[in-house]
């Protein structure tokens, strides 16, 4: 027979909670052991002698403390059944110590089994009741089944693939399309054909590669199947999954659809190479007109021409110089036009003369290369509502690039007519036409054709944006149209039709007249040689010119001689024309010369900012020598 106290010694030292009851519905607690005593935080004086609802009473202020009856039930069980019962991971809240000081209850969870003890004579003397703190375990699993639902609630929202492979990637396991790709239920070893086309397989697999050998992360950028059968982009990330052996057991990725952005990217590196191909042509455009200017130059330097070579010599450098001229105005023109800068002058414009301006300043051009032209008018006093300069500007620059761009000895036609409320102008010619895919680009800025290395066929690229620009600022559409390389080309203009009275023509712009009052004229300019060039000019035409290149000589000289007339750069040295023009506003001998400012600077904003200073005019270089005589009749 084993000792008493041996009993005693087991009950105690159990590492789980034990405590004997009375078989009444009080469950008086006899006895509690060690770990019970600790699990509670109790003492065995604290305890022993009192209901077990006393001691561990249910919260009051948790509605969902059920603790107390389940436990009851349990005992009440016990005591009708005389067999054991067993509660798994009741939540039994028990009061504590709060660090305040004040009492409060703790959130616990306990596994509790209660056995019923039997006397000698069979009666119930006892139910013995053993428990565990299990609340560890049980929040642990709470926070398990809350991250799982937060992924799936992730999973659910995105809009990304997901797909889980085996740690080889042998197998796709399964793969939720999210109707980017077609999703895939069950397990699969043909996912590389089915998924990826052939051209991206040993990409795939590369990458799948490095990822296994370091157990990384996955993240490539690939093609992929789509599930309507076209071919995509997707950016893919796969993280490995290891068990509690550190052992690699599977992966799970997702997979974004980029194809947008790939698409876009592709936009970008060819609007990158047209930029380069046209800042190439413009670099040669430029130099073309420096050479002969250049060699100009040195021949006046080096010989003392005659009457002939010299007016000859004079007449290519102008020419050069209108061409250089044009270029940049090109240049600032399509910049003005995409940021919105350009202010349309519309006014009723009758169609024909639109159109017979535009022929005549490409006539010189299509007479150089044997072009015929066809020129179909619309009906007279067919209407439009626009700003004259720029419509023939549209026209001319459109049946410019036909000539330059049919072979010797080709045809051309401009043909306008009125369709509902439309206007129509086609611009036709059978020259070397257009790609497909030149023809849907062809109004991109910087798009250029094909050329001849001696770049007869010469251009910018700027021409057709322009146009575009131009025509929507009117409220209208282009478009152009091609059968192929050698087939010639269509380019169209629509535009609303004015069903108006015809305006009445503008009168003709004034001209220059051989009686010009002499002026006192002040030109300032730290250039020595525009500065000395555009005096010469001036006293040729009999005027009295003071050439200044310092800011503030240039005051100090209007002193003892105030200028009718002053010509001013705006970058100058020590003060610049702004400030200049200001002082000499100041001052009562120049406070109504007429202030020209004469500058490189030729953007609106520099415009609005000359005026503001106090010029009347702003001229751009190089500047327009017949303007120029104008503003001086007026002056005069």
């Amino acid at each position: 027979m084993l000792p008493t106290n041996l009993f005693e010694s087991v009950f105690n030292r159990s590492p789980f909670g034990h405590y004997l009851l009375s078989p009444t519905p009080e469950a008086t607690i006899l006895a509690v052991n060690d770990a019970f005593l600790k699990a509670s935080a109790r003492t065995r004086t604290e305890l022993v002698g009192l209901s077990l609802f006393t001691a561990f009473p249910n919260n009051p202020a948790d509605p969902a403390d059920f603790g107390e009856a389940l436990l009851r039930d349990s005992l009440a069980r016990v005591r009708a059944s005389r067999h054991p019962d067993t509660l798994p991971a009741l939540r039994y809240p028990i009061p504590v110590v709060l660090p305040n000081g004040e009492m409060g209850f703790e959130e616990r969870f306990w596994t509790a089994t209660s056995t019923p003890i039997f006397g000698t004579d069979g009666e119930l003397v006892c139910i013995s009741h053993s428990n565990i703190d299990v609340t560890v375990q049980v929040n642990s699993e709470a926070a398990v089944r809350e991250s799982e639902k937060r992924f799936r609630a992730l999973t659910n929202a995105t809009a990304d693939v997901i797909y889980r492979m085996s740690a080889d990637w042998s197998e796709m396991r399964r793969l939720e399309g999210r109707g980017f790709m077609k999703d895939t239920d069950s397990p699969t070893g043909n996912w590389l054909d089915d998924y990826i086309p052939p051209g991206d397989h040993a990409l795939v697999r590369a990458g799948i590669a490095r990822a296994m050998q370091g157990g990384a992360v996955l993240e490539l950028e690939h093609r992929v199947w789509r599930s309507d059968g076209s071919c995509g982009w997707t950016l893919s990330r796969a993280v490995p999954m290891f068990d509690a052996t550190g052992e690699l057991y599977e992966w799970i990725g997702a997979a974004s659809d980029i194809s947008e952005r790939k698409a876009w990217e592709d936009k970008l590196r060819e609007a990158d190479r047209r930029k380069d191909e046209f800042l190439a042509m413009l670099s040669h455009e430029l130099r073309n007109p420096l050479a002969p200017i250049g060699a100009a130059a040195e021949l006046l330097q080096r010989t003392k021409l005659d009457d002939g070579m010299l007016k000859r010599t004079s007449q290519i450098i102008g020419r050069q110089v209108k061409h250089m001229t044009a270029l940049i105005d090109d240049l600032l023109d399509v910049s003005r036009v995409t940021r919105g800068l350009v202010e349309l002058d519309q006014t009723v414009l009758d169609v024909g003369a639109v159109l017979h301006e535009a022929v005549e300043q490409v006539t010189p051009l299509i007479d150089s290369r044997g072009h015929s032209l066809a020129l179909n008018l619309p009906p007279p006093g067919t209407q439009v509502l626009g700003d004259r300069k720029r419509l023939v500007q549209v026209v001319a620059n459109l049946l410019g690039n036909a000539a330059k761009y049919t072979p010797e000895g080709g045809c051309l036609a401009v043909t306008a007519f009125a369709r509902s409320d439309q206007l129509h102008i086609d611009v036709l010619d059978n020259g070397i036409g257009m790609a497909p895919e030149l023809a849907a680009r062809a109004f991109d800025l910087f798009t250029q054709a094909e050329r001849s290395s001696d770049r007869s066929s010469g251009g910018l690229g700027l021409g057709l944006a322009l146009v575009k620009s131009l025509i929507e600022l009117h409220g209208g559409e282009v478009a152009c149209d091609s059968a192929g390389a050698g087939q010639g080309s269509r380019f169209s203009v629509c535009l609303p039709l004015l069903h108006a009275p015809e305006a009445a023509a503008p009168a003709p712009d004034a001209q220059p007249g051989a009686d010009t009052a002499l002026l006192r004229v002040l030109v300032v300019d730290d250039n020595v040689d525009a500065a000395v060039m555009l005096a010469m000019l001036l006293e040729a035409s009999g005027h009295q010119v003071q050439v200044e290149h310092d800011p503030l000589e240039a005051l100090a000289a209007t002193l003892a001689n105030p200028p009718q007339v002053c010509l001013l750069d705006i970058g100058l040295p020590g003060i610049d024309g702004l400030e200049l023009a200001r002082r000499l506003r100041a001052r009562p001998g120049t406070a109504h010369a007429l202030l020209i400012a004469i500058t490189g600077y030729g953007q609106e904003s520099d415009r609005q900012q000359i005026l503001q200073a106090g010029f009347d005019h702003h001229l751009v270089k190089p500047i327009d020598i017949a303007q120029l005589y104008t503003l001086l009749d007026g002056a005069g």
